[in-house]
């Protein structure tokens, strides 16, 4: 009989229907009855695998608390198991609270663990919700949701009884499939993910550290054996366990990889897609939007989809642009836009990874190029602004959308990211003696949910983010000739270091962002 190998996830959601998202032990028939309603999809396989997405139909009348859902297979009832609260659907018809992170490891929740990646606050969030009941309308995972580059023992011996060649990280579809196995087959966890819809988007761990850093990190790791095989499984995977959840019922309807799984692709088109995205990013796109009652969220791949040519870098191609114009514009109460990379790092940073960027691209020559590529590569001076073009265009166009140049101007312009393992409030500065709505744009980070710095690398980020790179940022820029940004900014709270989820509350007038570790809370502001 089939069995729930992950799942079901609760993803996509509107105001008429629910996706669930499941991975099963065999073919079969996947069923969600929610309430009086049934909705059913035929599993689909890659590689072995096998896969549904149901668009359960929510019924006309919900309870307050929401209507609790079973999922069959072939018929036998597998979900919820015994003992475990209720999972229920809800019509996403408005957002008023949203919880995020980023950077969560694997690793069992023993004592030894504990001791070296810290309590997972993704797994203590959801027992306080399994109690209290208060559920958010949305969980936001911006990256590094799986590490196929830091594998725990226990995975690094399931590598190993399967192969003896090779690096001690994930290279093959079967590798990356255990993967998130783990990373999502906690019981709370599951019972969270099952409940709550997720947004999610890749960072670089869910492919490979430093992933298209540069054109000399492409070209490097080209030249690695087994690195295509792990690109291709890694695009596929993502695409199979996170990009599939993240699109609406009408975009996977027009889906051509997921019709030719459907129709009985073993997964052949869709590792040809992955090969293409890689070798293409302009071929596909993995941002996306979601209107959600009043507010808007955009989700922007800041990895995949970059231009890598020296001297013509950016986060961005010119199509993935125009489409980001057309969905930054006002008209909402908020405009939330998630990039697993910070736009606004600490000041001193930014300056430097701008300074790096055109050291690279030859401002003071070959010699000096090459060794900004080793320091790019080295300490990852790969963020928005290492990317200063691309940073120019978000910053004047957010500014463009606060100030109301692109409709009725929003309460707040909230910018999502992780990625640097700490956590801060970074608030954008009015020009003096003006009042054009650059006080609404704010950068909040959250970074790890559970993969913390060792106190000397704490130490470290400080002194170098907060105490050498502020000055020594600013004579860089100034050396390279760099323009001064076209906006200023300032950390207004952290940093701080401990593992956390940030909760982000939203009024049509107001946003308020706490930060919680698993037991106690590091901060709450509101915004504006």
């Amino acid at each position: 009989m089939a069995q729930l190998v992950i799942g079901p996830l609760l993803r996509h959601a509107d105001a008429a229907s629910a996706t669930i998202w499941v991975e099963t032990t065999e073919p079969c028939a996947v069923t969600v009855l929610a309430g009086e309603t049934r909705s059913e999809e035929r599993t689909f396989t890659v590689h072995g695998h096998h896969y549904a997405v149901v668009d359960a139909a929510l019924p006309e009348v919900t309870p307050p608390g929401g209507t609790p859902y079973r999922v069959e297979l072939d018929g036998e009832v597998v979900w919820p198991p015994p003992g475990m609260p209720p999972t229920v659907v809800r019509p996403l018809t408005a957002l008023r609270r949203l919880v995020f992170g980023t950077c969560r490891t694997s690793v069992p929740h023993d004592g030894p663990y504990v001791l070296t990646h810290g309590v997972d606050v993704l797994r203590a969030h959801s027992l306080r919700l399994m109690e209290s009941g208060e559920l958010p309308d949305l969980l936001v995972m911006l990256g590094d949701q799986v590490y196929a580059d830091e594998l725990s023992p226990d995975m690094k011996d399931f590598v190993a009884a399967r192969r003896s060649d090779g690096p001690e990280e994930v290279v093959d579809f079967e590798e990356y499939a255990e993967l998130y196995r783990r990373a999502w087959s906690d019981p709370p966890v599951r019972w969270l993910m099952a409940t709550v819809p997720t947004l999610m988007m890749f960072d670089d761990h869910d492919i490979r550290d430093d992933w298209n850093t540069s054109a000399a990190w492409r070209e490097r790791m080209a030249g690695v054996p087994w690195w295509r095989r792990r690109i291709v499984s890694g695009l596929g995977a993502y695409y199979v366990y996170q990009h599939l959840g993240n699109l609406t019922a009408e975009e996977r309807g027009a889906d051509p990889v997921l019709a030719a799984l459907r129709a009985g692709d073993d997964g052949a088109a869709l590792d040809a897609f992955a090969a293409r995205a890689d070798a293409e990013p302009a071929s596909v796109r993995w941002s996306y939007r979601r209107d959600i009652g009043s507010n808007r969220v955009i989700m922007l791949d800041s990895r995949c989809g970059r231009v890598l040519t020296p001297g013509a870098r950016r986060i961005m191609d010119d199509d993935e642009r125009a489409w980001l114009e057309e969905s930054a514009t006002g008209d909402v109460d908020h405009l939330i836009v998630g990039s697993s990379l910070p736009v606004l790092l600490p000041t001193g940073i930014h300056h430097v990874e701008s300074w790096n960027e055109a050291v690279c691209d030859g401002a003071w020559g070959r010699r000096a190029a090459r060794w900004a590529e080793r320091l790019r590569q080295l300490v990852d001076l790969e963020h928005w602004a290492a990317f200063r073009g691309s940073f120019e265009h978000l910053a004047r166009l957010l500014t463009g959308v606060a100030s109301g140049e692109r409709g009725r101007p929003p309460a707040t312009v909230l910018l999502l990211s992780g990625d640097v393992h700490y956590s801060y409030l970074a608030s954008v500065r009015p020009k003096r003696g003006r009042r054009d709505g650059r006080g609404r744009i704010h950068q909040i980070v959250c970074s790890p949910i559970r993969n913390p710095l060792s106190r000397t690398l704490r130490l470290a980020n400080v002194v170098a983010s907060f105490a050498v790179a502020g000055p020594l940022g600013s004579l860089l820029a100034r050396a390279a000739r760099l323009p001064r940004p076209p906006i200023r900014w300032r950390l207004a709270a952290g940093p701080w270091f401990q593992n956390a989820l940030a909760t982000v509350d939203l009024t049509p007038d107001t946003a308020t962002v706490t930060w919680r570790t698993h037991d106690a809370e590091l901060g709450a502001i509101r915004l504006p």
